[in-house]
């Protein structure tokens, strides 16, 4: 897989900033938002109904299982590639591509410098394998349902199904606010070069 120059940025929070954004980019930076959204809200909503259900401990096949399919579905649906990625990985098939660490990286130092993880997102044209994809990214904030399984302290049943399912788990001591990872979209870019 080879990543080349990007080829444009469009980052949010910066084209706020400068007030500039054009009807090309909003159509996708829309799109995009509306996915990762919906993939938050429907992962949430499974993990608080397992919770709810049979406590934090059932939270953990919610996101090895649920969320793959979630985000499979959603990627029949919109023509997006869909999925999760960190910088501190739980499942090693989650593992950010080169792009995507640079992008959580980034996110972690604009966190640190002010910026509200809700508003980290990026929008990108990037050439990959002699083609343009557009991908995007938006934050996910440690939430306080997050911290039942991804916390400093985590229940004594938790650690151990934790342990038993993901022996090389990464994704452990999140502190509220901070970023848990990113949603990670990616499409062929419609243009001159990709019909």
């Amino acid at each position: 897989m080879k990543l080349a120059m990007t080829l444009f940025v469009f980052c949010f929070f910066c084209s706020s900033a400068l007030g500039q954004s054009s009807e090309s980019e909003d159509g996708p930076l829309l799109e995009g938002r509306k996915v990762a959204a919906a993939f938050m809200q429907e992962l949430k909503g499974e993990l608080e109904q397992a919770i709810a259900a049979a406590g934090p401990v059932s939270g953990i096949g919610v996101c090895q299982s649920k969320a793959p399919a979630i985000a499979a579905r959603l990627s029949v649906e919109t023509g997006w590639k869909v999925g999760r990625t960190s910088l501190r990985v739980r499942n090693p098939g989650n593992a950010p591509d080169r792009w995507e660490k640079v992008i959580l990286e980034d996110f972690d130092r604009r966190r640190f410098q002010g910026t509200a993880p809700q508003e980290l997102e990026v929008l990108e044209i990037v050439e990959k394998d002699g083609g343009k994809v557009l991908r995007y990214m938006k934050a996910i904030p440690t939430g306080e349902i997050c911290l039942l399984c991804h916390g400093a302290v985590l229940a004594p049943g938790v650690v151990d199904e934790l342990s038993r399912r993901y022996p090389q788990d990464k994704a452990r001591g999140y502190k509220p606010g901070e970023i848990r990872g990113a949603f990670t979209l990616s499409r062929p870019e419609k243009g001159e070069g990709n019909k």
